[in-house]
């Protein structure tokens, strides 16, 4: 319970509570990426939950009968949480804060899939690809380009895609300008290789890393 691996393990997690904790409650509920800065900042709860989740010993919470009670609580979250507010919004506020709340529940969800992942086996190494490479492709732009391929934006009608893109505040603050939609494609294809990239390098030159976090073998 108090293995080095779990003393990381509840390091990381605090600091994420606490990180993720400041920054629903002291910064704006922004739509949009105000600054790297800021995007940078927001990334940081995060990692540190991504690290947490990847350094937990999945024998731990198996022998306290906490695995499945854990992936409840994960469901829990989205679907009495969540989805409330959700309905609430959409009905009574015209869904003005459904973008920012969906926002939040995204990463959420990423790091409840690698708590699933991990919690079934999945290395700490695994675990990691899992929680970065569903965060690049969150961050990739493939979302913005689906919602102008996939929805009917007039009645019988598909608007063709915008010259430029300046609605993507993710994409903005990390390019600098507002992209071209040519810019728009470069960036999402970039960051699907960096997401297979991510799956599938072996990365092995990190594994001498592993004795720091007291992570053994495929743990």
């Amino acid at each position: 319970m108090w293995s080095r691996q779990m003393k990381f393990c509840y390091s990381f997690g605090i600091l994420a509570l606490l990180w993720g904790g400041y920054a629903l409650m002291y910064l704006p509920a922004d739509n949009e990426v105000k600054s790297l800065g800021i995007f940078l900042f927001k990334l940081g709860p995060f990692v540190c939950a991504a690290l947490s989740v990847s350094l937990l010993d999945p024998d731990l919470v198996k022998w306290l009968r906490l695995n499945i009670l854990a992936i409840f609580l994960c469901f829990g979250v989205f679907f009495f949480l969540y989805v409330p507010r959700m309905f609430f919004d959409v009905f009574y506020n015209q869904g003005e804060e459904l973008y920012y709340q969906t926002l939040v529940i995204v990463p959420f969800l990423i790091l409840s899939f690698t708590l699933a992942f991990r919690l079934g086996g999945g290395s700490t190494g695994d675990c990691l690809r899992v929680a970065f490479g569903l965060l690049i492709l969150m961050l990739s732009g493939l979302e913005d380009l689906a919602y102008l391929v996939i929805n009917p934006h007039e009645i019988g009608k598909w608007s063709p895609i915008p010259e430029y893109w300046d609605w993507p505040s993710h994409m903005i603050v990390r390019l600098g300008h507002i992209p071209s939609k040519y810019e728009a494609y470069g960036f999402i294809a970039f960051h699907l290789a960096l997401a297979l990239f991510v799956a599938v390098y072996p990365f092995k030159f990190l594994s001498r890393y592993a004795s720091f976090f007291g992570v053994s073998g495929q743990k």
